[in-house]
């Protein structure tokens, strides 16, 4: 009597192969997304975990290498639809010059690409890995102003509580010893993120229940929000008590560090005593029965995926214009009615870098002015663009000025009532609090939005009609003894004039 075996012997040659053209093909068409994001992760330090984070998804595959051999690798044609979903999104990154989604859109395009070529039982053996991917993007500084708010809001009720009182304004505040402020290293968002990827990679090698790893996983999104609380409070205090002479400069970094050190250890050691014992070994291949299908039968699936990963960088230099820093001269409004042109009154003006072009003037109405400045981008690109964390009111560490608040506000601009951003700005100079109101907005093809994410779905709809990316903000200022007065009849008077400036700068 023969004993006729049902196994199928595993051919995972022609899908490994077929898996390295499709990142072959990743790699070429999305080269420049991917070297931006290594580049990031090299000369920024909240970022640097991403040199590590491939070569630990590679890791996590090889330790399952005798689990995947057992599985024969098929076609997954319901990772298609999430490919082109990202894919799209993609694009509209490039368009918009959104790195934070052009960078994580190609993630979702290398690890859905891996899925379709390998099939669902593979992709939830190595799930984790290729989504463990979604570290390396270097995305997270959008968080830093909400997060320096409740950092400034924690210390200084802390202060309060302790018995110190305190003077505050906006990210500023002032103690009996000394002047402090919370700017974009006391934020915590370095160790947000470090905690976050770590905690989320040691909650999948301790735990195999789903509930133990979700709850560490978010456990390690809150103790470093509340860990740098305490710490930039222990860090005033430290300073405080020691008449500055502790706690200033380089030494506040490095206590911040060994202290969230220190809460990490306790947090991973805690963590330890609810571990689960570790899974146990998988059949051997000889004892496993796969059923393969003709995978080089559907090689022309893998074509398909080749094709969807190429459409998007030929859709994007098709629909992109130019990278050329083009220059564009912009006029002065034309004065009218009691308002004269001149040349600015005082020496602040926006930091808005490698602009296509720049006005910045200034109108006087009597003994009142009203400031203007107008930052143009055209053909914009990841170095070269308008909204951008980078691009504000005020740089960071500036010693003379300093953003107090910002409030959503309107104003009658061109005869229609719109949305601006109003920002009060403090200029120290010795006893002399120097203050003055801003209002801001930004134009694109024609329209006007305070809002960064509405600015860069109008560049995009601009961008796929054809009508080019071109877009400014505006922004006036006048003291704030007469900006009450000021800048409204200022916009009714002279917000046409403006609007009319751009339209003919875009059709140069």
């Amino acid at each position: 009597m023969s004993i006729v075996s049902n196994t199928t012997p595993i051919d995972w040659r022609t899908p490994f192969l077929a898996v390295a053209v499709i990142l072959g093909f990743i790699g070429f068409f999305y080269a420049e997304t991917l070297s931006g994001m290594a580049h990031i992760w090299w000369r920024t330090e909240t970022y640097t975990h991403g040199l590590v984070v491939p070569p630990i998804a590679l890791w996590l595959i090889w330790r399952s290498r005798k689990d995947l051999a057992t599985i024969q690798p098929q076609i997954a044609f319901w990772a298609a639809v999430p490919l082109v979903a990202f894919v799209f999104f993609w694009l509209l990154g490039e368009l918009t010059a959104v790195n934070a989604l052009a960078q994580f859109s190609v993630i979702g395009i290398l690890v859905f690409a891996t899925m379709a070529l390998l099939g669902r039982s593979i992709s939830k053996e190595i799930g984790f890995p290729l989504f463990f991917l979604f570290f390396a993007v270097p995305i997270g500084d959008f968080l830093m102003p909400r997060l320096m708010e409740w950092t400034a809001d924690f210390t200084v009720l802390a202060l309060r509580v302790t018995g110190i009182p305190v003077y505050r304004e906006g990210q500023n505040f002032v103690i009996p010893s000394g002047h402090w402020s919370v700017v974009e290293a006391c934020s915590g968002i370095r160790y947000l993120i470090a905690s976050l990827t770590v905690g989320t990679l040691y909650a999948y090698l301790t735990y195999t229940s789903l509930k133990k790893r979700i709850g560490f996983i978010l456990v390690s999104l809150f103790i470093p929000i509340l860990a740098n609380w305490l710490r930039a409070y222990l860090i005033v205090m430290l300073g405080h008590l020691s008449g500055n002479k502790l706690a200033a400069g380089v030494d506040h970094l490095i206590y911040g560090w060994v202290f969230f050190g220190a809460v990490l250890a306790i947090m991973f050691s805690v963590g330890m005593r609810w571990a689960d014992p570790i899974a146990p070994a998988r059949k051997t291949a000889q004892e496993t029965t796969t059923k393969s299908g003709n995978y080089r039968s559907s090689l022309w699936f893998v074509a398909l995926v080749a094709s969807l990963i190429a459409i998007g960088p030929l859709l994007e230099s098709h629909l992109k214009q130019s990278d050329d820093a083009i220059p564009i001269k912009l006029v002065a409004p034309t004065a009218s009615g009691p308002w004269q042109s001149t040349v600015p009154v005082i020496n602040w003006q926006p930091s808005y870098a490698r602009s296509s072009g720049e006005l910045h003037t200034t109108y006087r109405n009597d003994s009142a002015w009203v400031g203007l400045y107008v930052a143009y981008y055209k053909n914009q690109n990841q170095e070269r663009k308008l909204v951008t964390s980078t691009n504000t009111l005020v740089e960071s560490g500036n010693p003379d000025w300093q953003t107090v608040s910002s409030i959503p506000a309107s104003a009658l601009i061109a005869g229609k009532q719109q949305d601006v951003r109003q920002t009060e700005l403090l200029r120290r100079q010795g006893n002399l609090d120097d203050r003055y109101i801003v209002w801001q907005w930004y134009w694109i093809n024609g329209h006007t939005t305070t809002s960064d994410i509405k600015t860069k779905l109008l560049t995009a709809l601009a961008m796929l009609s054809g009508n080019g990316d071109d877009s400014a903000t505006i922004i006036l200022y006048s003291p704030k003894a007469t900006a009450n007065q000021m800048l409204p009849a200022f916009t009714d008077e002279m917000g046409s004039e403006i609007l009319r400036s751009l339209n003919e700068a875009k059709a140069r």
